[in-house]
């Protein structure tokens, strides 16, 4: 075995010959192509590059070189429960997380699915999530998130969130306040938005929520368009009360009508397609026809690891078929046949990166390869994988053949983090050995406290009798037949 190289500190990194792509506008394609990180920077991107003396230099011949993936929503708490609903509808989720065991978790459980979750990024090359993080019924519960995020060296963003009680009751409370103050700090590594979705009701209960965001300025992050919980009404509700941003991002927006992708394209929002989950899970089809018809711009998530695995090559390759999918099936129907391919796989690598900087107002510096943007970098290089070669089409390859284990080298921020297919750094190692130790500490925790027939009987839930699942949320009474229309 080959001894570790010494990524120190201080040491330049030059990734050496690699198939680079920029992710700029023209969606190019430099091959034979250098990067050079200088600290926390790429320094220079070009042929040929002169190594810095003392320089790390990585061989990239043969592979691709991309900016660092970006995951816009994922429930990075839920990560220790992996697989386990594999086989739920989205009822089913909201059934067992918000009406019967998510109230279950203690502050060490949102630790431990967090410190997998966020080692298990940076393993697939996703370098920046969104911890979209609404498992937080106490302040205890945030700092213990906020916590495993700082024991990882990726970066992050914390999506405040409590699906347990009304958003205007939490954000409004004096340690949600304290929290902000103590542990969101500018820090360059974590980002901060409040997750909350809105019901419809025309209450407009979530009002308060939104001006606490207001007043504090930071996003907001929602769950919108979801068949049998979110609509056209709640977008509706924060049009009409100037809660609508550039900053604000809704995430799936799978089941809107024109009218809301109009309100959405006209106030400069965004959208977060988590495609596996829309296809499987049931909150409406996978979006991006209609996003693309309107010139919203896309992000990409992976959702939850209770469902799928936490990679963005999956995420890219759903998005792909679900988009191409709904083109050819209404042209069959108009007895039309499709001939050129309308969403391309530059597209959706670039709402992999590009589009996730996008959304979480850090495009001035991450999302792309050129210098002096952050050095969040991923190299995609595997020598003993007959899927490797040959390289014709880069931005095809990343989109339908490459996976996590093609993932060579990541950095984050300048550092070295994986390193020919292994984590890198005795805190990193460390840090997933924890995270083993206290999953199953979780796990045997929520298996003792259910009991092995509800345990067992959890992975098919009953639907509650005593509860209309087209509003899955406590805090108010309000239905609508509207969560199941477009």
């Amino acid at each position: 075995m080959n001894e570790p190289t010494d990524f120190g500190p201080d040491r330049p990194v030059l990734l050496r010959g690699g198939t680079v792509l920029p992710m700029d506008d023209g969606h190019s394609v430099l091959p034979r192509t250098d990067v050079l990180v200088v600290g926390d920077r790429i320094a220079e991107v070009g042929p040929d590059l002169p190594a810095p003396e003392g320089a790390v230099v990585v061989d990239a011949t043969g592979g691709i070189v991309m900016p660092g993936m970006i995951d816009t929503h994922r429930h990075m708490w839920q990560t220790a429960m992996r697989g386990y609903g594999a086989d739920w509808t989205l009822t089913q989720y909201f059934v067992w997380y918000y009406l019967e065991y998510g109230k279950l978790w203690r502050p060490e459980d949102v630790h431990a699915g967090n410190l997998l979750a966020a080692i298990e990024a940076i393993d697939a090359g996703v370098t920046t999530v969104v911890d979209w993080s609404h498992g937080l019924r106490t302040v205890d519960h945030a700092d213990a998130a906020v916590d495993a995020l700082h024991a990882v060296p990726g970066r992050f963003v914390l999506a405040y969130g409590n699906i347990q009680a009304p958003p205007a009751e939490w954000t409004g409370a004096p340690e949600f306040r304290d929290f902000v103050r103590r542990r969101i700090t500018g820090d360059d590594m974590l980002g901060f938005q409040i997750a909350f979705d809105v019901t419809g009701d025309p209450a407009f209960p979530e009002k308060p929520a939104f001006e606490v965001a207001r007043e504090l300025g930071v996003p907001v992050t929602t769950h919108a368009g979801v068949w049998g919980a979110t609509s056209d009404d709640g977008i509706r509700l924060m049009y009409e009360h100037g809660f609508m941003t550039p900053e604000t991002v809704y995430v799936h927006a799978a089941s809107l009508s024109a009218d809301s992708y109009h309100r959405i394209a006209a106030t400069g929002g965004s959208i977060s397609v988590s495609t596996e989950s829309e296809q499987s899970a049931g909150q409406g089809y996978p979006p991006t026809w209609a996003i693309r018809a309107h010139d919203i711009p896309v992000s990409l998530s992976m959702d939850t690891s209770v469902w799928w695995s936490g990679d963005l090559f999956s995420a890219m390759r759903t998005t792909l078929g679900a988009d191409r999918s709904r083109e050819h099936m209404e042209a069959h129907a108009r007895g039309e046949t499709i001939t050129h391919c309308s969403l391309r796989a530059d597209q959706v690598v670039d709402w992999a990166t590009r589009g996730g900087a996008r959304a979480i107002g850090r495009s001035d510096d991450l999302g792309s390869v050129e210098a002096g943007k952050k050095a969040d970098i991923v190299l995609i290089k595997n020598d003993a994988s007959p899927v490797s070669f040959p390289l014709l089409n880069p931005y095809g390859h990343v989109a339908f053949q490459a996976q996590r284990g093609d993932v060579h080298t990541v950095l984050v921020n300048g550092r070295v983090v994986k390193h020919e297919h292994r984590l890198v750094g005795v805190d990193l190692v460390g840090a997933l050995a924890a995270a083993r130790r206290e999953v199953e500490r979780t796990v045997e925790y929520l298996r003792s406290t259910l009991g092995e027939e509800a345990w067992q009987k959890g992975m098919n839930p009953d639907i509650p009798e005593t509860k209309i699942l087209d509003n899955p949320y406590t805090y108010t009474d309000y239905h609508s037949a509207a969560t199941h229309s477009r």
